[in-house]
């Protein structure tokens, strides 16, 4: 990210400051930037020992995670399972054709007319020994192999308390190391007050990087220098981060996790107009209507407009939305009613159930993927390619909530498939098929290099924002809970 702080001195000059966040090509300065706000003699006096010693006990726990002797002892844990296994079930075969064969020993001692009542009663008792003498056997094997496996897990043990022991020292020195490092930044603010970083994020801790963003480091030389900040722009610049979530040449807010303690602080004593609100188009359907697509006893279908919530949000203004309307039109329904949501920039087809059982059953079928959705998009570049599958698990960006980004370790599973439907110009018209419900999934899956490679147009996420979002529900499939029949239905999209 790079920002951009328009100032003014004390002789009322304009001006610009210009910042990037974090390290740029591995530097921490570069000619014509900002310098960054800790102090870096501070910084520099502590970082060679503190980050060796981090370094060092790292390399110790690695070396003893890899070591030989580790590696020996869980080859040899391995082996021995192995071997038990091997022991328990040849020692149980033979104990269950020991058990047939007394079986039918004792049926012919019951059929022989010929034995005497004495002789019959020794020679089950002599068969019921040999049971006993199986079961001994059994305990003893396994009391040897318990006493085996305690004695190596001892072992064992000894060598994970070792490097535990390992782990716990370089965390604890780590932590110490870098409180040392966040007391190398004072903070200002606009009225002159300091604050430590640390201060600014208690109870807890800062963040990796907390302070090193492009607005921090913008407003803090500001201040240093003694000059009025007078607005200020972030935007990211180059290629996407693997994970997605940002596009060449569009501007973003400051993020939450690291700067959302920060910058209320910093801008105390400026004029700061109020924040901004994302204010959404009117929907086209008018205060308390529901554009009906098809009702019946068991379910209605609706066709959602753009800047309607699915569901309600948080706030008095964000209280309307299809689930309200639904209630209030339909007041004898039960159940949670909306099946499923659509984002409050996507417009198109949505499914209500109206009791509890047809919702379940409706519900069944999403999660089965025996639901078929059909959405329609522009897209914001040309699509390379005619027809494609998009697989690229996501989950919720942390530091940015609500953008989603891709993750290949800790996502989960987001799966569309797609076909271009027409081009014009610079733009692609497609059409979706989202095999995965996930948030998001075709904004993203659309942004990001490794899906469509480039935003839906009007994407205030992910893209750049214009009169509304180009993506609409079109087609929705289902078997009808009631009767049990495949029904379809389809709303063109309205652009």
């Amino acid at each position: 990210m790079f920002g951009i702080l328009v100032v003014q001195d004390s002789q009322g000059r304009i001006g610009f400051l210009r910042s990037f966040s974090g390290m740029l090509g591995g530097q921490w300065e570069i000619e014509g930037f900002v310098p960054p706000v800790f102090d870096r003699e501070a910084r520099q006096a502590l970082e060679p020992l503190g980050e060796a010693t981090v370094k060092a006990l790292h390399a110790r726990a690695e070396a003893l995670r890899t070591s030989p002797e580790r590696a020996e002892l869980q080859a040899q844990h391995a082996s021995r399972q192995a071997r038990h296994a091997a022991e328990r079930d040849a020692m149980r075969a033979q104990h269950e054709a020991r058990r047939h064969q007394r079986h039918a020993r004792r049926l012919e001692l019951a059929a022989d007319p010929a034995l005497t009542e004495e002789a019959r009663r020794q020679a089950l008792h002599a068969l019921d020994q040999e049971s006993r003498g199986d079961k001994a056997e059994r305990r003893k094997r396994e009391a040897a192999q318990e006493q085996a496996e305690r004695e190596e897990a001892r072992a064992y043990a000894q060598l994970e308390r070792r490097l535990q022991a390992l782990e716990r020292l370089r965390r604890i020195v780590s932590r110490k190391f870098m409180k040392r490092i966040h007391d190398t930044y004072a903070i200002h603010n606009g009225r002159g007050e300091r604050r430590c970083l640390r201060c600014l994020y208690a109870p807890g801790e800062p963040p990796s990087g907390a302070a090193d963003c492009s607005a921090p480091k913008l407003l803090a030389h500001a201040f240093a220098q003694g000059l009025r900040p007078l607005a200020l722009a972030e935007f990211w610049w180059g290629a996407p981060p693997p994970m997605g979530g940002r596009l060449s040449g569009a501007f973003y807010g400051a993020c939450r996790e690291k700067c959302g303690p920060l910058l209320p602080f910093m801008l105390e004593g400026l004029t700061v107009a109020a924040p901004r609100r994302f204010s959404p188009p009117e929907p086209t359907a008018s205060a308390g209507a529901l554009s009906i697509v098809f009702e019946d006893d068991w379910l209605v279908v609706i066709d959602k407009p753009c800047g309607l919530l699915s569901v309600p949000g948080k706030g008095a203004e964000w209280v309307d939305s299809v689930l309200t309307r639904l209630q209030a039109r339909y007041p004898h329904a039960t159940g949670p009613l909306l099946v499923h949501r659509l984002d409050l920039d996507t417009s198109g087809l949505l499914v209500a159930a109206l009791d509890a059982r047809t919702h379940a059953a409706l519900q069944r079928q999403f999660i089965h993927r025996e639901v078929h959705k059909r959405y329609v998009a522009w897209i914001d570049g040309r699509v390379r390619g005619e027809q494609g599958l998009i697989d690229l698990p996501l989950r919720v960006d942390l530091h940015d909530r609500p953008r989603q980004i891709h993750d290949p370790l800790h996502g989960k599973p987001a799966v569309t498939e797609w076909q271009v439907l027409e081009r014009q110009g610079d733009r692609t018209r497609v059409a979706l098929f989202p095999q995965s419900g996930r948030t998001h999934q075709l904004r993203v899956h659309a942004a990001h290099p490794l899906g469509l490679g480039a935003p839906i147009v009007g994407d205030r996420l992910y893209g750049h924002e214009e009169v509304r979002l180009l993506l609409h529900a079109e087609a929705l499939s289902f078997r009808h809970p009631g009767t049990g029949l495949r029904v379809s239905f389809e709303r063109p999209a309205p652009f």
